[in-house]
């Protein structure tokens, strides 16, 4: 089978990279192209071009770049024709993928589609659109089954990939001593995001606020898809920068300050107290706000649906309101013990190991029927 597959930011390479292992290991003749990152390159996807040309945060930001995203648009229809794919694969990267779908629905190729749009937080009506142009959809999420089921739209839920990114590390017994870490003094992770947007709005108060604990180790998570220039004005002498070593990071935690998104709901696995961040351009921030339809941002509180961790959203994220959850986190204090027994819940109903597997048998089987599958 040949297949064509899109993710446009650092955790959907993470997940589409496993994605290809599975596909490879039900077809040794598989054959896939597309956009993606390091980890799909490494998994045997041959890149036409890499997510970082892409990947914009915000209304605003969206908005600045259209002429660089619609030339990446218009390029990538064209080589999905010339590549001839039996199917597409599109993972999360609603934006830029779902007129991608609208595409291959126009030339008759088979839209398989991993990690869904989040459509049950602003727009939901775009459920009618998925419905239309979406031949198999499968989510990740607990409650996203139910969701699309009010639109008579029938989805597979796999669990959530992070099992499988989780399962499958293997520990750096060295993380301490190649960082020149004390094993002795208590660690905070500073987890700021995997986009260029999301490091600038809210790094500085996140480093900022380490001054106020100079006995606290502050490690910063840096990717290494961002140019390592944008990190090291925070080093501190009591602040240092790992690069892609954000799960041995988080092993040796005390407590964490995490950007939402993907990392929030890694940190809550791993079992280390976290505070939520979130900061947009204000434009972008006030039009998000008037199309959110959901309570929480955060993956850890959408999935128990109440608040399992503390959001720091806009105005509210200042390093007065991180130091006061640190002050409450890093201490073996109720509220910390409070929040881990709420992690065991989240953790509960996420599913098992075996999602990138499943998924990718799912794949295999459509592939060769219409008819309805189960795994």
């Amino acid at each position: 089978m040949k297949y064509y597959l899109i993710c446009g930011e650092r955790s959907g390479d993470l997940h589409a990279s496993n994605l290809i292992k599975a596909l490879k290991a039900n077809d040794s003749e598989l054959k896939i192209r597309g956009i993606g990152g390091d980890l799909s390159k490494n998994a045997g996807m041959k890149l036409y071009a890499h997510y970082k040309d892409i990947a914009f945060m915000g209304f605003v930001e969206v908005f600045m770049n259209l002429i660089t995203i619609a030339k990446v648009l218009r390029e990538t229809k064209k080589d999905i024709l010339t590549y001839k794919p039996d199917a597409i694969i599109l993972v999360d990267f609603s934006g830029f993928n779902m007129k991608i779908a609208s595409f291959c629905k126009e030339n008759n190729i088979k839209v398989f589609y991993y990690i869904s749009p989040k459509v049950w937080a602003w727009n939901t009506k775009r459920a009618y659109k998925i419905k239309r142009l979406v031949d198999h959809m499968f989510v990740i999420l607990p409650f996203e089954k139910e969701f699309y089921e009010q639109f008579e739209y029938k989805v597979d839920y796999v669990g959530n990939p992070l099992r499988d990114a989780i399962s499958n590390f293997v520990p750096n017994g060295n993380f301490l001593q190649k960082h020149q870490l004390n094993s002795e003094k208590k660690l905070v992770a500073i987890l700021p995001g995997s986009r260029y947007q999301e490091v600038t709005m809210l790094l500085d108060r996140m480093v900022e606020v380490a001054f106020d604990f100079p006995n606290v180790q502050f490690v910063i998570a840096a990717v290494s898809n961002l140019d390592s220039k944008i990190y090291e004005p925070y080093k501190r002498n009591n602040v240092k920068i790992v690069t892609d070593e954000t799960y041995d990071l988080l092993l040796h935690s005390r407590a964490a300050v995490v950007a939402s998104g993907t990392a929030t709901l890694e940190t809550c696995l791993f079992n280390v107290p976290q505070v939520v961040c979130y900061r947009l351009n204000s434009i972008s921030y006030h039009i998000a706000k008037s199309l959110l339809s959901v309570k929480y941002i955060s993956l850890v509180n959408l999935i128990v649906d109440k608040p399992v961790v503390k959001e720091l959203i806009q105005g509210e994220c200042t390093i007065k309101n991180i130091h006061a959850e640190l002050e409450q986190l890093i201490p073996e204090t109720q509220y910390r013990k409070d929040m881990i027994a709420g992690y065991q819940e989240v953790s509960g109903r996420i599913g098992e190991t075996g999602v990138s597997h499943k998924t990718a048998k799912l794949i295999t089987a459509y592939m060769s029927t219409e008819a309805e599958v189960s795994i």
